[in-house]
């Protein structure tokens, strides 16, 4: 059978939607009795995997599928799929000034005109501010259901759309028994890897190879945690096109959950640069566009709250937003229990001072002595001690500096220098994410305030990244840590680290 084309895809989805909407809009009964021929619905990859898990049939599948990816839409065109739809996205939100009966009536109609009356309302609801201007019926009607049915159409069509219908909450029954929750918020990218024999200059070329592979902060962090078997839930977004296939499916295969990647149909995922030489130094350039990443409203998605609210550790790197990092370091410090959080501080913010009211949430700040500098512009520091005593004032609970295989770590209870580790390679692009993980295993394993020997297991995580192949790759399990932990154990002279009593 012909493939056909995505282009033909989306528009005939858009067209069945469009005509499925009219009266009373998408349910299971419409569908078994419509003489519109919706097997492209049908056939959607989502909905067939929703009915084997679920045991209903493919036309009971067909709403929950849509409500599920109507909430990746923005808040216009999600407001305006479920009038047309009668998806029900608001039904729980009764006794808030919205006429639920109306907006979801038997007549499309009268559902578009509660819409445009109730406009105002519903945006507010969703927090969005401005509010666009309201449309006329004859508008909505027109251009507007056009252009958000699309969109929708888009996601359902998309084959790396699929993720946001559950694919995730089928784990392979062949992965390990999971201990802890993690959500994870970062960038998920196609990492071009060129190994060089030496960095190019302004006369000379490099030779060397080339290779893609996923990477990312966000998504090497998750996988350093999901090989050390935690349940791991990864917030990020990537573009609807074959890299962002590639991403999905590497995650899904590594057992992290799909349910908070964010897919942006049309748009071209991340990639990222990364020029590595023989000892492992590496030049990164990252090229990318703003529409793949998560907005403030999809912190309201109801899946990420509960996420969040299930953590029992949140990672964030810098490469959201800084008004998306701010909005989690507030959410997650409301939090009781407040789950302990550890802050990436990677790629450098702009303006790092906005972010000083959150850092009190910060229980776990990892990052190279230029990531740490760098949340200081304004107050030079002449010792790696003295940042981390003037970020430690500024409410972070304790601070790991984390280079060339080694750590730092100072906080009211440890103060520790661990170095013992033999390195071989000059740097490792994957160490910073592979000692995350491990500290995050061991907070999440751990009942008592983490020691010395907690941050020297996250340290020798780092050693296996040692290589010059894909960083998700060579994140470590727990027998490989701790191998390497037992193949090196510290001497008194060692390591300079030492037990600190509160108080």
């Amino acid at each position: 059978m012909a493939t056909v084309p995505q282009d033909a895809r989306v528009a005939a989805i858009r067209s069945i939607l469009a005509r499925l909407g009219k009266y009373a809009g998408l349910n299971a009964e419409r569908l078994r009795h419509t003489e519109i021929d919706a097997a492209p619905l049908l056939e959607l990859l989502p909905v067939r995997r929703h009915a084997r898990r679920t045991g209903v049939t493919v036309e009971e599948s067909i709403l929950p599928v849509v409500r599920e990816v109507a909430q990746w839409l923005p808040p216009t065109d999600r407001l305006i799929v479920d009038a047309v739809l009668s998806l029900g996205l608001f039904r729980d939100r009764s006794g808030v000034g919205i006429d639920i009966e109306r907006l979801y009536a038997d007549n499309l109609g009268e559902r578009r005109e509660a819409l445009t009356e109730q406009w105002v309302g519903l945006h507010t609801l969703l927090d969005v501010d401005p509010v666009p201007e309201a449309p006329t019926v004859k508008r909505l009607r027109t251009s507007s259901e056009h252009n958000a049915l699309t969109a929708l159409a888009g996601f359902l069509a998309t084959d790396s759309g699929h993720s946001m219908a559950g694919r995730s909450t089928a784990r392979p029954t062949t992965a390990p028994a999971q201990h802890g929750v993690v959500t994870v918020f970062g960038d998920a990218v196609i990492d071009h890897l060129y190994r060089v024999d030496s960095f190019p200059d302004s006369e000379n070329a490099a030779s060397g190879t080339f290779r893609g592979h996923p990477g990312g902060k966000g998504l090497n962090r998750a996988v350093a945690a999901a090989r050390l078997s935690i349940e791991v839930h990864l917030a990020c977004a990537v573009g609807g096109d074959e890299y962002g296939r590639r991403i999905l499916e590497f995650i899904e295969n590594e057992n992290v959950n799909l349910d908070l990647v964010k897919v942006v149909p049309f748009a071209q995922s991340l990639v990222t640069a990364v020029v590595t030489t023989p000892n492992g130094e590496s030049r990164i350039l990252g090229c990318r566009d703003n529409r793949v990443q998560l907005q403030d409203e999809d912190l309201h998605r109801p899946e990420l709250r509960a996420a969040l609210e299930a953590s029992d550790v949140v990672i964030l790197s810098f490469e959201q937003p800084p008004s998306v990092i701010e909005q989690v370091l507030s959410a997650v410090s409301r939090m009781r229990p407040k789950p302990p959080v550890i802050v990436c501080p990677t790629p450098a913010m702009p303006v790092p001072q906005s972010l000083y009211q959150h850092l009190g949430a910060v229980d776990y700040l990892v990052g190279s002595a230029a990531d740490l500098d760098a949340l200081l512009p304004d107050v030079p520091a002449e010792s790696t001690d003295d940042v981390a005593r003037l970020l430690r004032g500024l409410g972070v609970g304790t601070v790991c500096m984390v280079e060339n295989f080694r750590c730092v770590v100072n906080s009211d209870t440890v103060a520790a220098v661990i170095d013992h580790f033999p390195q071989v390679l000059k740097a490792s692009v994957g160490a910073a994410a592979a000692f995350t993980g491990a500290l995050a295993y061991r907070v999440v394993n751990s009942r008592t305030p983490l020691t010395v020997t907690d941050f020297v297991w996250a340290t020798a995580a780092m050693i296996p990244t040692q290589n010059l192949g894909a960083v998700a790759v060579s994140m470590p399990s727990v027998e490989e840590i701790d191998r390497i932990v037992n193949l090196y154990p510290r001497s008194g002279n060692s390591a300079d680290s030492s037990e600190l009593t509160p108080g």
